[in-house]
């Protein structure tokens, strides 16, 4: 009866908050996001190579534009005094590098020239997240974590998979790294805990949350919702917007034009009714559409 509770007062909470686009920009006690973040139609013209905002002092979204990939995947900029984290490097067809060298390029400058190094890491090893990669290996100041789950692990000094909780210090910024697997084998969330926002990939976004490992990805559903039980959550962002404005319905996978986008950003409560729901299902996950995303278990 509980559980059936919360499914029913966060789909009354979905179908209010998702019926309409903001028409200003929407605020919380750590940051701002924009009015909307459409990404233009299937053609290039008079559309920027990337939408960039800065949702707080040192923490930027930006996102691929539709006419480049039809995923138009967020990618997300955390500055601290001594390195840069870059998460994700987008689906292709696009020169990322360059605008994450103009964002740096213009803190550096109001900073003392600060920070001089980058990590470049990700939320999951597929394509649409990885394509840039190529464009920051083998710099000067960059370090990129390889996709496999075998270089995360080594890199963050996981030495329990995926249970251990992990951080990297940016310098007076520290992130918090959760292992996620289900969605992909190396999925990992990310917590700013200057800004307490929570990104956690593709496994949890406004959109078609796809799963390919039932058990893991239950288990870890369950391990962000713990983890946000003590921690203050302004926003969950994830990678991706493939629903729409109106609840229970989203765009077919394939659309590059999508003017009536839900939010990207996602709530707790979110989070705890598709923990519920999972947990419902006791390891048989069937496709279910619920008002901000949808379970979709693959084969």
């Amino acid at each position: 009866m509980r559980i059936l509770k919360i499914l029913t007062l966060a789909v009354a909470i979905g179908c209010t908050r998702a019926t309409t686009v903001p028409s200003t920009p929407t605020r919380s006690a750590n940051g701002h996001m924009p009015a909307t973040w459409y990404a233009g139609s299937a053609t290039c013209d008079n559309t920027p190579a990337f939408h960039v905002h800065e949702y707080s002092s040192g923490f930027y979204i930006l996102r691929q534009p539709a006419c480049t990939n039809f995923e138009k995947p967020f990618l997300f900029l955390i500055i601290g005094r001594s390195r840069a984290f870059l998460l994700d490097t987008g689906a292709g067809n696009i020169n990322v590098a360059a605008v994450v060298d103009s964002v740096l390029n213009a803190w550096r400058s109001t900073h003392n020239g600060a920070p001089t190094a980058l990590v470049v890491a990700h939320s999951h090893g597929h394509g649409d997240h990885v394509a840039g990669d190529d464009q920051f290996r083998g710099r000067t100041g960059v370090t990129l974590v390889e996709r496999d789950t075998l270089s995360v692990r080594q890199y963050f000094a996981f030495t329990s998979w995926p249970e251990q909780r992990v951080t990297i210090d940016l310098g007076e910024r520290v992130i918090d790294v959760i292992a996620i697997p289900g969605h992909q084998p190396a999925s990992l969330a990310y917590y700013d805990r200057t800004s307490h926002v929570l990104l956690p990939g593709d496994s949890f976004y406004p959109g078609r949350l796809y799963v390919r490992d039932t058990a893991a990805f239950v288990r870890s559903i369950t391990r962000l919702v713990t983890f946000t039980a003590s921690h203050s959550i302004a926003a969950i962002l994830g990678t991706h917007i493939e629903q729409t404005n109106h609840p229970f319905v989203d765009y077919p996978e394939g659309t590059k034009d999508q003017p009536a986008e839900h939010t990207l950003e996602l709530t707790r409560t979110d989070l705890v009714v598709l923990d519920s729901a999972l947990n419902t299902m006791r390891g048989r996950v069937v496709r279910t559409r619920l008002p901000a995303f949808s379970i979709w278990p693959l084969p």
